[in-house]
Order: structure tokens, then sequence, then C-alpha cells
């Protein structure tokens, strides 16, 4: 959820406060604001709305001056979003300011404690009371180390915070507790953020810090404390990828450029993991696999529609029972693990708090845990027994597209070192699952052809007018159905849903009337005339169908009168990978032409870290 960052150094701070923000925006848009230590105290500037109301505010930082400051841009929690529930929050004595990513659990009761102690509150936000409950103690003369300490000593929930004191005008205080926050050491400069997109600018070489770790930092200093208040080293990291994979270079918008360079993420994930025509996952201790009764799969939105792909892999490849279970409903669910069964955390982020809390119930529990991330350094990448990472780089659009297909790509790696450690696969299909891998950066460039470019553009176009849609498959296709109705629902914000083709005479048929648009996909070849019988129902009753089918389908669904769009066919396992390509493109041109904003969609953020 919200982004935050903060800079100590020599140049002004606002501008630099602003430009990191701009990179984590997408945690949160509600809202922006910033506080700088000016020659006056604090000086706080915030805004509710995109950030460049606040950069308007501020003529872009030139109207706040001082080398010290906070910002935050925010998703909404607690408090409407508005100008007076944005961060940053200062305290009744105007000494403490306070930007905050996470939920404070016990906030109610702590609030009513700090006004039974005089202290007013001018919002309705969580965070105000982080911003008094350390300006109580401060006030009765603790340091400000210590006064933020105690303050975490009886705070519940979540938080990533940064913290300014009116009277240590060239220092930043910052804390962390089941929310992301890096720390970016520079010459002359330090910073902390949410995301290291927002200080790559500026340098690359960071550390991230646990739960319970606080860091207290000037320009040219920064001393690291545990969650005991003894000082710590820290092991500084240097980030690889270039800052240019954080910028849109020249298309319209993030997540077509993330589209495109789904072949290229691709490559990167799957190439260096195959050695003569075998996968071979280094990292990874297969010596229980003979053991293994059981796997979970575990994730949250489109990560958990990988687990449901995921789901019919393994069991396909392994032939070991696979369950694919919501993060958010784990815990609760009262699932059976012991040592024989394995939990795949599935996480972009590897921050998720749902995901995060499933994680440790599977440890609490005694199951064996494995994480496919993309973040490294990230809480889940770090609690896992194994972890292997997606090599997809910075993905800024909220909706996900080359982390999905890099997710996807790892869980075809992981089935198939399995399954050639078990021996579930006759040499001749691991073979030709291998070759189909390496290739599958080709086919997917293939998908993302100009004549398909052109046709979905073409289609989205007459069928933006849309405010409902239904997406059919079997098998594997339903699967990737659900993804495909997700992204259309998150940034087209057209009502969709997605259901095993076979369903619709038990229901949703009722709903199919003239012009109800139906997206149809039908790669899985043994089931090809089973969906088609599913398209006629659908013509039948006026529907207007978008078919996604192989090359030599493609007649048999024009003479349905479908609307007609291939993608090559590969290796069935590994079909899902190609099939979602068009989808994507389709969920991008849709909202493109109903107006939306398809970077930010509305109400939602990249990374939930909140429950």
């Amino acid at each position: 959820m919200c982004g935050i960052v903060g800079y100590t150094g020599s140049q002004q701070a606002a501008p630099i406060l602003l430009d990191g923000l701009s990179k984590l925006e997408y945690r949160g848009y509600d809202s922006a604001g910033i506080c700088i230590q000016g020659q006056n105290g604090l000086e706080v500037a915030k805004a509710k709305g995109r950030l460049q109301v606040l950069r308007d505010l501020t003529a872009d930082g030139s109207s706040i001056c001082g080398t010290v400051g906070i910002g935050h841009t925010r998703w909404a929690t607690h408090g409407a979003p508005s100008d007076r529930n944005s961060h940053p929050h200062v305290s009744n004595s105007g000494k403490i300011s306070v930007v905050h990513n996470g939920i404070i659990e016990n906030e109610a009761s702590l609030r009513i404690w700090l006004q039974n102690q005089n202290i007013h509150f001018y919002s309705d936000t969580d965070t105000e009371v982080v911003a008094n409950l350390i300006g109580y103690y401060y006030a009765l003369g603790q340091d400000l180390l210590s006064a933020v300490r105690n303050a975490m000593h009886r705070i519940e929930g979540s938080y990533a915070l940064g913290i300014l004191c009116a009277d240590q005008p060239d220092q930043i205080v910052a804390v962390k507790q089941d929310s992301p926050l890096i720390f970016g050491f520079g010459e002359g400069e330090n910073f902390i953020a949410s995301d290291v997109t927002a200080v790559l600018k500026h340098t690359r070489t960071v550390t991230y810090l646990e739960d319970g770790e606080m860091v207290c930092f000037a320009a040219d200093r920064a001393q690291f404390f545990n969650a005991h208040g003894d000082p710590i080293e820290k092991k500084q990291e240097t980030i690889t990828w270039e800052l240019s994979a954080a910028e849109r270079g020249g298309y319209d918008h993030f997540m077509l450029k993330e589209i495109h360079e789904q072949p290229k993420v691709l490559h990167d994930t799957i190439s260096p993991r195959i050695r003569d025509g075998k996968v071979v996952l280094d990292s990874i201790d297969f010596s229980y696999l003979k053991d293994l009764r059981k796997i979970y799969l575990v994730a949250c939105g489109s990560a958990y529609y990988v687990s449901v792909l995921a789901k019919y892999t393994f069991e396909k490849a392994c032939r070991i029972p696979t369950e694919a279970v919501m993060a958010s409903e784990f815990r609760y669910c009262d699932p059976i693990l012991d040592e024989n069964t394995l939990v795949i955390i599935i996480s972009q982020s590897g921050e998720t708090a749902d995901s995060l809390a499933a994680l440790r119930e599977a440890k609490h529990q005694g199951a064996r845990t494995l994480a496919i991330v993309n973040v490294v350094g990230s809480a889940i990448a770090k609690g896992a027994d194994q972890t292997i990472y997606t090599w997809a780089g910075p993905e800024i659009a909220v909706a996900t597209t080359k982390a999905f297909t890099a997710q996807l790509a790892v869980v075809y790696l992981l089935a198939l070192q399995m399954a050639d450690n078990l021996g579930t696969m006759s040499r001749s299909d691991y073979d030709a699952a291998v070759q189909g891998l390496l290739h599958l950066p080709q086919d997917i460039a293939d998908a993302l052809c100009e004549e398909n470019i052109r046709k979905l553009q073409y289609h989205a176009s007459q069928l933006c007018g849309h405010h409902d849609a239904f997406y059919i498959g079997r098998n594997l296709d339903s699967a990737v159905c659900l993804e495909a109705s997700l992204k259309l629902k998150e940034i087209a914000y057209l009502h969709s849903e997605a259901y095993p083709a076979g369903e619709l005479k038990h229901g949703p048929i009722s709903l199919i009337e003239e012009g109800t648009l139906v997206v149809a996909l039908a790669t899985v070849q043994p089931l090809f005339d089973k969906t088609m019988a599913n398209i006629r129902e659908v013509k039948a009753r006026g529907g207007d169908v978008l078919c996604i089918t192989l090359p030599e389908q493609e007649q048999r669904a024009l003479e349905q009168g479908c609307k007609v769009i291939t993608v090559p066919a590969v290796v069935p396992m590994l079909q899902p990978s190609v099939s979602l390509i068009p989808m994507q493109l389709f969920a991008y041109y849709m909202a493109v032409n109903r107006g939306c904003d398809v970077d930010k969609p509305r109400n939602l953020a990249k990374s939930v870290t909140v429950e």
C-alpha cells in the first residue's frame, strides 16, 4: 500500500522527494505530501489527489526549502481521501512529523488514551496516533530514539515509518514492522524508501531493514539498531537493473511496455536455468520429494491465478495432489500440514500481508515452504525455507502482466525439475517441455505480432461500450480466463466473470442476451469441439464472441461468427503463457478506449501490505 520516501543531504530535499514519490505512486494515489526541515521548523505541504496536485502546490518543490525531508503517497485505509487525512502528520506539539505505510490495529484504544492526555486529533488516520504517541514520550524528556522505541512497544500492527523531529534538523529516524523499507547509501546523502525505484537515480547501494529494526541517519552517517535497541551492522547490496527499467521508454503506458517486455523477461527467467537439455534449479533442495504427499499453492490476486494454473501443472507433471488456496483464506481453512506438505507462496512483491501470514502459518505447522517472488530481500523471500526468484525487473503498472508470466515460467521450471527427480514424466514429454520452454519467449513475441495488435485495437474500439463480459474456456483455458477477466475488471472497470465453458448451462447462460460480450478461449486441442459447442450456445442467444484460438482452428471459429485472434500452438502445458497475451492486450485497449487510467486504476495499489 502507501509509499514513503526520505532524504537527507546537501541538495534541496523537496524536488528529490517528489521525484521519489513519482516512482512510488503505483503504491497509492489518493493523496501525497512532504514535510521539510525548514528554517522555521517543520514545513508540511500535502493535498488530496494525484502527485501532480502536490507538484502544483509546491511549484515542483521549489516553494519549500530545506535539505532534510520525508514524503508520502497514500492508499487510504483509515479515513477517506482528503487534505486533512493526507500524510505527513504532525504531533500536537509541532515537534514530530511522521509518514507511514501500514495499519495500526490498536489505533482506537491508543487514540482514546492520548485524548485523555489532552491530545487533540485533526484527522481520522491511524498515523496521527503514531505521531502523537511519539510526541507524548518526547515531551516527557525522552530522547528521540527512546520516544520512538517506547511508542513502537505500544503499537500493534504493521508499519514502515519515516520520522522527523524539529529539534534535530539534520536527522531522520525510520523503523519497520511487517511493511517494506529500504535504506539507500549515497555520497554525502542518504535515503529511505518503500521501494528501490524511488532512490535508484541517486544510489544503487541499499540495505533491507528487518522487522523491528531502526535506523537514525543524517547526510554523512547512519546507525542501525535491532529490535532490542542494540547497534548492528547491515549488509549492503547492489541493485543491478537499470533505471530505464522503471521508465516508460516511449510507450503510452507502463502496462503496454511491460506486456511487450514479456519475451525478454521469460528469456531472463528461463534460459539460465536450463543446461544441457535439463532444468537445473541449483539452489533448491529436492531431497524430500519422495516423501511429499501434498502441495499447497498460496497467493493473492493474479498470483492466485498462477496458483490455479500451477495446480494443473504439478498434478500433470509430478502426480502429487495439489491445491490452490487464496492466501487471505489459508489461515482460516484449518489446512492439514506436516513435514510431508510443501507450501508454495507466490508473490510479486514478496511483501503481501496475507501471503506473508500464510507463510508464517505454514512454518508454524511444520510444513516445508518455498517462495516464488520477484523482489530480492523481501519478507517472504527471507522467511521461506527456499526461494526461487523471477527476474522480471520492476513492474510499475498496478495490473500485473510480466510478473504473472515470469511466475508461471518458474512454476514450469519447478514442476519439470520435480518431475525429473521423481521420474513421473516420460523422457520424450520432458524433453519436449524443456525445448518448449526455451522457445517460449519467441512464441510470446509471435503472439504480440502487429496483426494481433491491430485486430485487438479494432475489436476493443467496437466493444468498449459494453458494461459486462463473460470469459469462458475449458481445463487450462478456464484457468487463464480467471486472470483475463480480472484484468478487464482492474483497468477497464467492466463487470466481468470467468466460468468454465461447461458451466454455462448451469446458470450463467441466463444472462446471455443480444449483444452480450463473451470472450472464449479455445486452445486446449482435445476440448476444442466442446468449447465450440458452448460458443454456438452463446451465439444462438445473440452473444458477441471474441475467440482466441490456434491457427488451425481459426476457420471454424470464423464460421461461427466469432471475432478471432490466433496464438501459436505450443506444448500443451505451456499454452497458458501464450494464450494470455492477447487477453492482456484486449484489456489494455478496452481501458484506453474507455478513458481509464491504465497504470493507476481506481482504488487499487500495487503491493497490498495490509490485511
